[in-house]
């Protein structure tokens, strides 16, 4: 884990999210506890456990977005469940452990990536030696007269260059057919993990592309050379140690007050929660996993709820509680504007595609901002997603229109373009774009 301040945790979110000082500061405190406590004594380290956070806020204000951003900054491993998927024990639906066997997964993942990466060189030299070994003998059938020293030379030169990614050859590799999985009340059982060290690895022939062989063959090398159960231990180590775990949703399993309903008791589910939150051992397929230290971080709109009405259980491992304010029509201008994936960025790269080189003036980018405020005031505030809608429904003829067949042309949408496109609180108009 990167040794990153509070402070510079905060200026990385703020590239990304706009807003929520109070989110992003609760965040950067208990990732740098984090560090702290991986500084520590053993003995120490065992007696300091996560503090949880529940986000408190409407829908898209950043609440996820926050908990997405802070796990890549480190690279934790990272899940978003929601917590309306779970059901209590003895119902149809997925059990509470099955969020601790994904974030394993997540870090088996992340864990084998990294070794990849470490290894791609060896492996591509060894894949690379392969395809030159098979074009060459191709080109001296074809070439009998020409030494096959030059032909060697040849052939590497193009392949660095890029000359043969489309050239056609037949190549050994690996066969390896597809395991079948048995998956008895959710717990997944790999046959093909069972007896596939046991069987010899068998070869077939297979006709490709340069581009499409030196990437199977660099897999299978890298294949060759990682120790899957030294992946296996790192990753779940990483994830008792440095997961962190989204709860969407969490108000839709709170009582709400009533005690009763025709839906499974959402107070078992939270039942069903709390051991995971407290710290328990669950079993998965690369092997046993502690909870204890994983960082959850909880959300939910609570409009008809309230966090009090989860269970006192619940309430007692969420001790930090942070409320995430409603966008506001300078928001929605920052939004457009300062952050590196800014909407706006994302439209102008889409059509650059197909030659159009769109660009929105302030005067644009107000109106649009004052039409997203309008619409969450008038019907169900959304948040940022407001946004999605209204702009797209302003680009929805030069998306439409654009085919890459023209020259280059310069368009930039005006306060005059969007209120052609745009009637403000045209709700009926706006409704099929929102998610």
């Amino acid at each position: 884990m990167e040794q990153y301040t509070p402070h510079q945790i905060v200026n990385e979110l703020d590239r990304y999210i706009v807003g929520q000082s109070k989110a992003k500061k609760a965040v950067a405190i208990a990732l740098r506890n984090r560090y702290r406590r991986s500084k520590l004594d053993e003995k120490s380290r065992e007696d300091i456990t996560p503090k949880n956070i529940i986000m408190k806020g409407p829908t898209g204000v950043g609440k996820t977005e926050i908990a997405r951003r802070l796990a890549k900054l480190v690279k934790a491993p990272f899940v978003k469940v929601e917590a309306t998927k779970y059901t209590e024990v003895g119902y149809v639906g997925r059990d509470v452990e099955s969020m601790i066997r994904d974030l394993v997964e997540v870090s088996i993942r992340l864990v084998k990536s990294e070794k990849l990466a470490e290894i791609e060189v060896k492996s591509r030299a060894v894949a690379e030696k392969k395809i030159i070994d098979a074009l060459v003998a191709t080109r001296v059938k074809k070439e009998p007269d020409k030494a096959r020293e030059v032909i060697v030379q040849e052939v590497e030169a193009e392949l660095r260059e890029g000359k043969l990614d489309g050239h056609m050859l037949e190549i050994e590799v690996d066969d390896n057919p597809k395991p079948m999985e048995v998956v008895p009340g959710g717990a997944e059982i790999n046959i093909g993990s069972i007896f596939g060290d046991m069987l010899p690895k068998k070869k077939k022939k297979r006709k490709m592309t340069v581009k499409e062989a030196l990437k199977l063959l660099i897999n299978e090398e890298s294949e060759k050379r990682i120790d899957n159960d030294a992946i296996n231990e790192e990753a779940i180590r990483r994830a008792e140690q440095n997961g962190i775990i989204f709860i969407d949703e969490i108000d839709k399993i709170a009582s709400g007050g009533k005690g009763h309903g025709p839906d499974v008791s959402r107070e078992g589910v939270q039942r069903d929660i709390l051991p995971i939150v407290e710290g328990c051992t669950v079993m998965t397929k690369h092997g046993a996993i502690k909870t204890d230290f994983i960082l959850f971080i909880a959300s939910g709109a609570f409009h008809v709820s309230s966090v009090h009405d989860l269970i006192p259980e619940l309430q007692g491992r969420f001790p930090i509680v942070v409320e995430l304010n409603s966008l506001t029509k300078e928001d929605f201008i920052n939004i457009l504007k300062v952050p590196e994936n800014a909407l706006t960025l994302q439209y102008s790269k889409l059509l650059a595609v197909d030659n159009i080189n769109l660009s929105f003036d302030d005067s644009a980018i107000e109106a649009i901002a004052d039409i997203a405020v309008c619409e969450n005031e008038s019907n169900e505030d959304i948040g940022a997603r407001r946004l999605y809608a209204v702009v797209e429904k302003v680009i929805e003829d030069l998306s439409f229109n654009a085919n890459g067949e023209h020259p280059v042309i310069d368009v930039v949408i005006d306060e005059a373009y969007v209120k052609e496109h745009v009637d403000s609180c045209a709700s009926h108009d706006l409704k099929k774009y929102i998610l």
